[in-house]
C-alpha cells in the first residue's frame, strides 16, 4: 500500500502498544553502547521513585481539563488537514452534530486517506489524554467502519497506534469515537487521524475534544501488595512504557515486584521486518525492573496473533502452504527470532511464555489450527521450548492459555503438556491467564484449575488476571456502580484465597494491567469503559484491593470512582489480544445468560477489529418473541471465503461457507421480550470481508440491526 497505514488493528490486550512499524534499533545489551543505553534508562527510571504526598484516603477524581476542541463553526478546518494528496478535507454545512457545520472528508482513494490534526505542541509526554470525536457517514454512504489512531514519528521513523478500534457509523446519525492514549516515547511529529477500516467512503467529523484528568498522588501509606504476599508469591503487572512514567511508575514500583511486557516483547514489536530488531520499549521495561528490583516475565515468543505477515510467507514472498521446504523455513525463522530476543534478555527475564494460546478445545486433538500448526504440526512448540532453553537456561519456560478453568480446555492442555514432557520437551510450567468477570469463574472452578495440573509436577502461574465489571456485551457504565465494585472485590478475594491455598504450586500472580485508566477491556469484546483492576482511573485503591489484602476500606464509600473517564462508544466497536486480543483472542469471559425467543429474533453483527489476514466479530442476539429460547443455534453464510477459527461464549462449526454457532453451557436460555445473548469469534479473511446478510436462529430468520 502506498502512503501511511495503521497497522495491527486486531491485536490484543494491552492498550496502545498493539503493533508497530519499524522503530529505531537500540544497540545490543552485550555491547558497550547497549549497556550504556540501558544504564541511562535505569538512572532515569530510578528518579521516578520520588515520594509523593502520603494519603490513605482515596483522592476524588478531578474534573477533566480540555486542551483542544474542534467545532468547525468558524467555517474553517481548524487545523485539520488531509493525510494523503488526493482526498478533500473541508468545512461543510451538509450536516452537523451541534451547531451548523462539520468537517467533511471526500474524494478518498485509499482507506488510510482522511483528516489529521497535528498535536505535537499540544500534548505532554506521560499524560494520558482522552480523544473524542463524533462521526457520521456522508449521505448515501450507508454503514462505514471508522477508527481513530495516532501517528508518531521520531528521526524519520513512523509508528502508528490505535486509539479507538473499528466502530460502525452510518449516514443516519452521529456516533461518538472515544479512547485514551499516552505519548510515552520521543516524537518530532505527533498527530491524530481518522480513517476507514476498508473502502473509500466519505464521512463527517464534528466536536472533537482532547482532554485529561489531572494527576493525583498515589496512596503511599497503604500496604503494598508485594509486601502482603511476600511469603506467598511475586505479584506482577503487565505494562507498556506509559506505566513506567510519573505517578503510574510510582504505583508500579510500590505495589509490584514483577512486570510483564504487555506487548513490547511480542514478535510484531521486536522483529517487524525480518532480521531488523527493535527493543526500545522492551529495554525501558527491563531497565525499570532492574532499577526497582523486580522480576521480568517475557511475553511471548510464539502466538498466532501479533506475528508479522512475513513470518508466514515462503521464500518467494507468497503465503506458505504445507510443504517440507516451508516447514524448514518457518522453524528456522522461529529459532532465529528466539535466539535474538531471548538471548538479549537472558540475564533479566525469569520466566517466558514460550508459546501462547495453542489450545482449541473444539478440535478433536485439542490443537489450534494456526498457521504454525498447519505448516509444522507440533514441531513449532518443540522447537520453541528447545531453543528457549538453550538461549535462556535460567528462565522458567511456560505454556500459556486462557479459559483453563473450563474442563474441556483444561483437559486438552493437560494432555498436550503431558505428551511433550514425556518427549523431553523442557516445559517448566503452565500459565493460567484468568481473565474473568464479576460472576465467573468461581473460587471452586479456580481451585479445580490449579489442582488439575499438580500431578504433572509443573510450576503454575497466574499470568493475565483481570475481572470485568460486565456480564453482558450490552452493558456499559461511565462510572462503575457500587454493587459491581463490591461483586468484583468478592470475586478477587475468592481467587486469592485459592492462590494462597496452592502457594506451594503457584510461583507468580500477574494482573493484566496496572490500573483502570488503561485496560484492553476498554475495547473488548465491545468498546466501552471497563474497570477490571485493583486501582481506579485515578490510581486509587478500589474495594477489590482491600478485599485482596484482607483489610477493610478506610472509607465507607470505598475508593473513588471517576467522574469522567473515557466515555464508551454508543455502538459496539472493537483485543489478547485476550490479544489483543483480542492478546484479540483474549480469554473471553462468559456472558450472563440472556437473549431471543421462539417468536422472533434480531441479530446485531459487528466487525470490531480487522487486520490484514483476520478479523474479530461480535454478535448480539435479541429475542423479540413472547417465549424464552432454551438452547439456540445461529446460522449464517459467508460470501467471501471467511473461515472462523475461534469463538467464545459459544461453540462454532463451519462447513464450506456455512457457519453454525451454538450456545455455551451458561448462555443457552434467552429470555423473552428483549432478552439477549452475545458471543464473539475470530476469523480469517482475504480480499473482501462482506457482512452476512441473513441469519437464522433455530431455523427462524432474524431481522438485522
Amino acid at each position: 500500500m502506498v502512503g501511511p497505514t495503521a497497522k495491527g488493528s486486531g491485536v490484543r490486550p494491552f492498550a496502545h502498544d498493539s503493533s508497530r512499524n519499524r522503530i529505531p534499533t537500540v544497540p545490543t545489551l552485550s555491547s558497550r553502547a547497549g549497556r550504556a543505553t540501558l544504564g541511562l534508562l535505569m538512572l532515569t527510571l530510578s528518579a521516578l521513585a520520588v515520594v509523593v504526598a502520603s494519603t490513605s484516603t482515596p483522592v476524588r477524581a478531578a474534573d477533566p481539563v480540555t486542551v483542544l476542541t474542534s467545532t468547525f463553526e468558524d467555517g474553517t478546518g481548524q487545523g485539520w488537514a488531509r493525510r494523503g494528496t488526493v482526498e478533500v478535507v473541508e468545512n461543510s454545512t451538509a450536516v452537523a452534530h451541534a451547531g451548523t457545520r462539520s468537517l467533511l472528508t471526500s474524494g478518498r482513494t485509499a482507506s488510510w486517506n482522511g483528516p489529521s490534526r497535528d498535536l505535537l505542541a499540544t500534548v505532554t509526554r506521560g499524560t494520558r489524554y482522552t480523544y473524542s470525536v463524533w462521526a457520521r457517514a456522508a449521505a448515501g454512504a450507508g454503514s462505514v467502519q471508522l477508527r481513530m489512531s495516532v501517528e508518531r514519528r521520531w528521526q524519520g521513523t513512523a509508528n502508528y497506534e490505535q486509539v479507538v478500534n473499528s466502530t460502525t457509523v452510518t449516514d443516519g446519525g452521529w456516533t461518538q469515537l472515544t479512547g485514551g492514549y499516552t505519548l510515552a516515547n520521543d516524537a518530532d511529529f505527533f498527530a491524530v487521524y481518522v480513517e476507514t477500516v476498508s473502502g473509500t467512503a466519505s464521512f463527517h467529523l464534528d466536536d472533537f475534544s482532547l482532554s485529561y484528568l489531572p494527576a493525583s498522588p498515589i496512596q503511599t501509606d497503604i500496604p503494598s501488595l508485594k509486601t502482603v504476599f511476600a511469603n506467598d508469591f511475586p505479584i506482577g503487572a503487565a505494562v507498556g512504557r506509559p506505566q513506567l512514567l510519573a505517578e503510574r511508575g510510582q504505583l508500579l514500583a510500590k505495589h509490584f515486584n514483577s512486570v510483564t511486557a504487555g506487548n513490547a516483547m511480542k514478535w510484531d514489536a521486536t522483529e517487524p521486518t525480518e532480521g531488523v530488531f527493535t527493543y526500545t520499549d522492551a529495554d525501558a521495561i527491563v531497565a525499570f525492573a532492574r532499577a526497582n528490583n523486580m522480576k521480568v516475565r517475557g511475553h511471548t515468543f510464539v502466538w498466532h496473533n501479533q506475528t508479522p505477515a512475513w513470518v508466514f510467507n515462503d521464500a518467494s514472498g507468497q503465503p506458505m502452504t504445507a510443504t517440507a521446504a516451508n516447514k524448514t523455513l518457518l522453524l528456522a525463522r522461529l529459532e532465529a527470532h528466539i535466539r535474538a530476543v531471548g538471548g538479549r534478555y537472558a540475564a533479566d527475564v525469569s520466566a517466558w511464555d514460550v508459546v501462547n494460546e495453542v489450545i482449541d478445545e473444539n478440535q478433536s486433538d485439542g490443537l489450534r489450527r494456526s498457521t504454525w500448526y498447519t505448516i509444522t504440526g507440533l514441531d513449532y512448540i518443540r522447537t520453541a521450548f528447545r531453543v528457549a532453553r538453550q538461549v535462556a537456561p535460567n528462565a522458567k519456560l511456560f505454556i500459556n492459555d486462557y479459559n483453563t478453568n473450563v474442563q474441556a480446555k483444561r483437559d486438552k492442555l493437560y494432555n498436550l503438556v503431558a505428551q511433550l514432557k514425556a518427549e523431553g520437551v523442557p516445559i517448566d510450567g503452565v500459565g493460567h491467564q484468568q481473565h474473568g468477570n464479576i460472576s465467573w469463574p468461581t473460587g471452586a472452578e479456580t481451585d479445580s484449575m490449579i489442582a488439575a495440573f499438580i500431578p504433572l509436577g509443573v510450576e503454575q502461574q497466574i499470568t493475565e488476571m483481570d475481572t470485568s465489571i460486565y456480564t453482558s456485551s450490552s452493558e456499559s457504565f461511565t462510572t462503575p456502580p457500587a454493587d459491581r465494585l463490591t461483586s468484583q472485590a468478592a470475586r478477587y478475594k475468592a481467587w486469592f484465597d485459592v492462590y494462597r491455598k496452592y502457594k506451594a504450586n503457584i510461583t507468580s500472580v500477574t494482573f493484566w494491567g496496572l490500573a483502570d485508566d488503561e485496560t484492553w477491556l476498554d475495547s473488548y469484546p465491545v468498546s466501552r469503559k471497563d474497570f477490571p483492576l485493583l486501582f481506579d482511573v485515578q490510581l486509587q485503591a478500589k474495594p477489590a484491593y482491600w478485599a485482596v489484602i484482607g483489610a477493610a476500606s478506610p472509607t465507607a464509600s470505598g475508593p473513588a470512582s471517576p467522574s469522567t473517564s473515557a466515555s464508551s462508544s454508543p455502538s459496539p466497536s472493537a483485543s489478547r489480544s485476550p490479544s489483543a486480543s483480542p492478546s484479540a483472542s483474549a480469554s473471553p469471559s462468559p456472558s450472563a445468560s440472556a437473549s431471543p425467543s421462539a417468536g422472533g429474533c434480531r441479530v446485531k453483527y459487528t466487525v470490531t477489529n480487522q487486520w490484514n489476514t483476520g478479523f474479530q466479530g461480535d454478535v448480539v442476539i435479541t429475542n423479540t418473541g413472547p417465549a424464552a429460547v432454551n438452547g439456540w443455534a445461529l446460522r449464517w453464510t459467508f460470501a467471501n471465503g471467511q473461515v472462523v477459527n475461534q469463538s467464545w461464549s459459544s461453540t462454532y462449526a463451519q462447513s464450506g461457507a456455512n457457519v453454525t454457532i451454538t450456545n455455551a453451557a451458561w448462555n443457552g436460555v434467552i429470555g423473552a421480550n428483549g432478552g439477549t445473548a452475545s458471543f464473539g469469534f475470530l476469523s480469517s479473511w482475504s480480499g473482501t470481508n462482506a457482512t452476512p446478510t441473513t441469519f437464522t436462529l433455530n431455523g427462524a430468520t432474524c431481522v438485522l440491526g
